[in-house]
């Protein structure tokens, strides 16, 4: 069964296996405001945890995306390509950035779950 997994970072990490599915959450692309382009590293690039794997661009900023846990970056969202504002529509279905293979299951432990992720969010606010 798949889990989500979140960073201070506002990335969020879908894990099922020792696959994750990894974009940014609901509160970073509100902050972003309107994303117009995102780019990310190669598929087959090895990245360690809190890398930069990515860079989404808004209206505002542009804001690099970091990778939650270590592994080997799979695959790209080509949808964003064409349609970066897939981002702010469905952050957390469809506008997914990248996947990845896990290296090590055992950095997950350092993230939070969405209860904790709340919480994080009440004392940043």
């Amino acid at each position: 069964m798949a889990e989500t997994y979140y960073s201070k970072e506002h990335e969020w990490i879908t894990v099922d296996g020792e696959t994750g599915t990894v974009g940014i959450t609901g509160f970073a692309q509100e902050q972003l405001g309107d994303i117009v382009f995102v780019e990310v590293i190669k598929e087959n690039e090895d990245v360690a945890k809190d890398e930069e794997v990515a860079v989404v661009e808004s209206v505002k900023a542009a804001s690099d995306i970091f990778s939650p846990v270590s592994g080997l970056i799979i695959g790209a969202n080509a949808l964003l390509e064409d349609a970066p504002e897939m981002i702010n529509n469905d952050p957390l279905e469809s506008g997914w950035i990248f996947k990845m293979t896990l290296h090590n299951l055992e950095e997950l432990d350092n993230l939070m779950n969405l209860a904790s992720y709340k919480q994080f969010l009440d004392s940043i606010k």
